[in-house]
């Protein structure tokens, strides 16, 4: 890749920006990027769904990340999947869902009638990763049971980085489950270290998105 690619990311979560923002520049130091930051999209979201003003905003922000001159362009919010997809359908260049490599490769691990369990800390993130998930295993005989952590959302809302991480970690050893999927990407580092099958978004969600570039 050159100097002059250049990659969009659009975040609900503005703290995972800086995160994003490493895994890409360790992967590929020299690619430019233009991050953008729409905390309101998530609480629109989680108060009243995935509603036609999200599906808007979604566009709308794509559309500036496009003609901004990205090569391709990644969505970090599992919640707002649905209105992602929809955005990609009329977009001249790759626009994915953090959170569709992550499916892939958690259908793939739990095998032929195997258990999913998806966990999330927020409600709203269910849906949308829930019926990822049930797209991605139709056919294999796989199931998928999507369960909130009760009390990590708190948590984190407090400041209590490390009780958010603690009852992630709780719900993920106690899942009985052929392969874990944790549906926000806000929860992944709680996990770095748990030697279990959990998938977490980040990591397939970049290598999606470089790879996208490369092809382009």
């Amino acid at each position: 890749m050159t100097a002059q690619r250049k990659v969009g990311l659009l975040h609900t979560v503005p703290a995972l920006a800086g995160t994003f923002q490493d895994l890409v520049a360790r992967q590929e130091p020299a690619l430019r990027q233009v991050h953008v930051a729409d905390a309101e999209l998530l609480a629109t979201a989680v108060r009243d769904g995935v509603t036609e003003e999200v599906f808007a905003r979604v566009r709308q922000h794509v559309r500036y990340l496009i003609e901004d001159g990205a090569a391709a362009v990644l969505v970090t919010c599992s919640s707002i999947g649905e209105a992602v997809e929809a955005a990609a359908t009329d977009a001249e260049v790759p626009v994915l869902r953090v959170d569709a490599p992550m499916a892939e490769e958690a259908v793939r691990a739990a095998g032929e009638g195997g258990r999913i369990a998806v966990l999330a800390t927020l409600r709203a993130t269910l849906g949308p990763t829930g019926r990822l998930l049930e797209r991605a295993a139709a056919g294999t005989g796989v199931t998928v049971e999507a369960t909130v952590v009760d009390g990590a959302t708190d948590a984190r809302a407090a400041g209590d980085q490390d009780e958010h991480d603690r009852l992630v970690r709780a719900a993920v050893e106690s899942a009985e489950a052929d392969a874990v999927v944790l549906a926000q990407a806000s929860m992944a580092q709680a996990v770095a270290e748990l030697d279990v099958r959990t998938f977490t978004s980040p990591a397939g969600g970049i290598a999606a998105l470089l790879a996208a570039v490369a092809r382009s």
